[in-house]
């Protein structure tokens, strides 16, 4: 009977510590140091005149907008539309889409906020405020993927990326999103 006992306690023991294991994707996280060699090299390419934000982030305000600013738990809208760096639209909206500050990437949470109603900004995010080795929608990024995120004219305040499914490295070594 102690066997018994012994070899169910040790079965739950391994189902419940397999259940707490995150699957190996290969994929090291990227820090924000290195990845602004890149980050710069992008603005200075595209003519973006940055600040850098503490957090890593370079942005450009293009406009302040009027108003409030948002805050961490504000819902807010915005028309834009996702670029690779090379150019290839992965994601657009034509009308403005609303939702909570608390549902996007840290770098959005941090960036957003600089921006008043109606402002635009630019926002090249490292990947570690962004979705690092992690996809999004259930789709998981290729091992090694550092992704970073670049906006443009970002109009009543926020955006959200929605599903991404490329499926090499070298389609998104940086994530552009411009509006």
């Amino acid at each position: 009977m102690k066997k018994i006992l012994f070899s169910l306690l040790l079965i739950g023991a391994v189902a419940l510590n397999s259940c707490t294991k995150t699957a190996e994707s290969g994929c090291t996280p990227a820090s924000v140091a290195s990845e602004k060699a890149a980050m710069v090299a992008f603005c200075t390419a595209n003519g973006i005149t940055y600040t850098e934000h503490p957090s890593g982030i370079l942005y450009e305000i293009i406009a302040p907008g009027v108003g409030a600013q948002p805050v961490s738990t504000s819902t807010v809208s915005a028309i834009y539309t996702g670029k690779l760096l090379n150019g290839t639209t992965f994601d657009a909206t034509a009308t403005p889409i609303s939702f909570p500050l608390t549902n996007v990437i840290d770098g959005w949470k941090i960036g957003i906020p600089l921006i008043k109603v109606g402002g635009r900004i630019r926002m090249v995010i490292p990947s570690a405020l962004g979705y690092s080795c992690v996809g999004t929608n259930g789709i998981r990024y290729p091992d090694g993927c550092q992704i970073s995120i670049y906006f443009n004219t970002i109009t009543k305040k926020q955006a959200i990326l929605q599903g991404i499914g490329y499926k090499t490295c070298a389609q998104y070594p940086l994530l552009t999103c411009l509006s």
